[in-house]
């Protein structure tokens, strides 16, 4: 999953060099940390969230019925360093 989001994020974003993919898991949960410059979150976001609802429904649908666990993917500005 963390591969298609990085995937996903570096084709849209202006710098795919500054983008971030952490992925956690627990017992009942898999959470996708995705962290983009702040100038880029727009076009990972899209208008009205429509790229972000197409971004997690993909992930969900990659995930299929073998993940029983709850996918999330979290989009986060990244701190400029």
């Amino acid at each position: 999953m963390r591969d298609l989001v990085e995937y996903l994020a570096k084709s849209l974003v202006e710098h795919p060099d500054q983008v971030l993919v952490d992925q956690r898991e627990d017992e009942d949960a898999i959470i996708i940390e995705l962290r983009v410059l702040s100038e880029d979150m727009g076009k990972v976001i899209g208008k009205q969230g429509r790229i972000a609802k197409s971004i997690r429904a993909l992930v969900k649908a990659a995930a299929g019925q073998n993940e029983r666990k709850k996918i999330a993917v979290d989009i986060m500005p990244r701190d400029e360093e």
